[in-house]
C-alpha cells in the first residue's frame, strides 16, 4: 500500500515525536506549493494559470542575477501559500532583499522558512531539471517582532530541510533529522507518495561534479583533487572517474543522493573577497544537512558547512558535498595547504 507524504509525517510525529503538528502542517503547505510550481514548469511555453513562465523577467535579484519569470512566479507561490497558515513567523528567499514577515492579519507561528524558489533556472528554456530548495528553523528569540537576526542560525539548528526536483518525475526529498525520504508526485492522485526511505550515499565514488570551465580560477587544493581524478587508473587514485555537471544544484545533489558522487562549487579567484558562489542559508545548509543525513559529508573546505555561523542573510559559501571519503579528501587537501 502506498504511503502519502501526509501519512508519513503523521507517523513520524506519532512514533518518534520529531515533528510537532505545526511543523507537519508547514511541510504539507510547502509540498502543495511545490506541486503548483511543478505544474507551471511542466506547462512551459504553453503557459499556465500563473501566467507566461518562459524567458527573462527583465529584473535582477539581490545577488545581481537576472531573474527568470519563473523565479518570480515560484517565489510568489511559496509566499502566498505559506503566509496565512499560522505556522510561520517570517520567510526569507534568495530572490528577496530582506525577510518577509507574516502580515498582522494572519496568526504568527514559531517557525522561519527559507527557500531558493527555483534553483537552476538558467535551465528552464533548455528543458533540464530544476528545483526548489527549502529550510526550516525555529524562532529562538522571545521578541514579538521578527528581524533578520532571528534567521542567522547555523545549519545545525534546522528542524526540517528538503528540495523538490522538477524533472521526468517531480520528486520531493525531505529530512526532519531522522534520515532522508523521497516522495514522487503521483499526478493522477495529486499527492506525493513515499518511494524511498533511509536514503544512503555510498562512501566512495567514481563521479565528480564541478564546472570545469572555471579550472584556471580554482585554488590549488581543488585543482589537485580534480587533476588526480582526471589522471584515472594511471594516476594516484588508481581508478577512472566520470565528470557530471548539470548547472542545477538540485539535479546534481539528487544524482548524488541516488547513486553517490561529489559536488563542488568552490571559492575561486574571480571574486576573491567572497567565500564562494552558493548561498549558505538557502542552498548549502539544507543540501548539506540532507547529504549528512544520508551518510555523506558537506564542508566549505575548512569546516563542516552546518557549523558555519551566518552573519548575513545572503551570505555565500564554498561548497564541497557528497560521498564521505571524497569530501574528506578534498577537505584534507585544503587543510594541508593551510597548515
Amino acid at each position: 500500500m502506498s504511503i502519502s507524504l501526509t501519512r508519513y509525517l503523521v507517523e513520524e510525529q506519532r512514533a518518534k515525536g520529531r515533528i510537532p503538528s505545526e511543523l507537519r502542517l508547514l511541510l504539507e503547505v510547502v509540498a502543495r506549493a511545490c506541486k503548483s510550481i511543478s505544474h507551471a514548469v511542466n506547462k512551459g511555453a504553453l503557459g499556465s494559470e500563473l501566467g507566461d513562465v518562459m524567458g527573462s523577467a527583465g529584473s535582477e535579484n539581490v545577488q545581481g542575477e537576472v531573474q527568470k519569470k519563473l523565479d518570480i512566479i515560484a517565489n510568489d507561490v511559496l509566499i502566498e501559500a505559506n503566509e496565512w497558515g499560522g505556522h510561520l513567523a517570517a520567510m526569507a528567499s534568495e530572490e528577496m532583499d530582506s525577510i518577509h514577515v507574516v502580515p498582522n492579519r494572519y496568526p504568527q507561528g514559531e517557525y522561519l522558512l527559507m527557500f531558493d524558489p527555483l534553483d537552476g533556472s538558467s535551465n528552464i528554456e533548455v528543458n533540464v531539471s530544476i528545483g526548489t530548495i527549502f529550510s526550516v528553523l525555529k524562532k529562538v528569540s522571545n521578541n514579538t517582532a521578527v528581524t533578520e537576526q532571528d534567521f542567522l542560525q547555523p545549519g545545525t539548528q534546522q528542524v526540517a530541510a528538503g528540495y523538490c526536483v522538477y524533472g521526468p518525475q517531480t520528486t520531493l526529498v525531505l529530512t526532519v533529522g531522522d534520515g532522508v525520504a523521497m516522495f514522487t508526485l503521483d499526478r493522477e492522485q495529486g499527492s506525493f507518495v513515499l518511494t524511498q526511505e533511509n536514503v544512503k550515499i555510498p562512501d566512495d565514488t567514481k563521479e565528480f561534479a564541478i564546472n570545469m570551465s572555471n579550472m584556471r580560477h580554482w585554488d590549488a587544493p581543488v585543482r589537485r583533487y580534480v587533476d588526480e581524478c582526471l589522471a584515472g587508473k594511471e594516476g594516484p587514485r588508481g581508478k577512472d572517474f566520470n565528470m557530471r555537471w548539470i548547472a542545477s544544484m538540485v539535479a546534481d545533489v539528487h544524482r548524488i543522493l541516488t547513486r553517490g558522487g561529489i559536488f563542488m562549487y568552490p571559492w575561486d579567484k574571480r571574486e576573491p573577497d567572497k567565500p564562494g558562489k552558493l548561498r549558505l542559508m538557502y542552498e548549502a545548509n539544507p543540501m548539506g544537512w540532507l547529504v549528512e543525513q544520508a551518510g555523506g559529508a558537506a564542508t566549505n573546505g575548512q569546516q563542516r558547512i552546518l557549523e558555519v555561523q551566518p552573519t548575513q542573510l545572503h551570505q555565500r559559501v564554498s561548497v564541497i558535498l557528497g560521498s564521505k571519503n571524497e569530501v574528506e579528501r578534498v577537505t584534507k587537501y585544503h587543510l594541508e595547504r593551510k597548515a
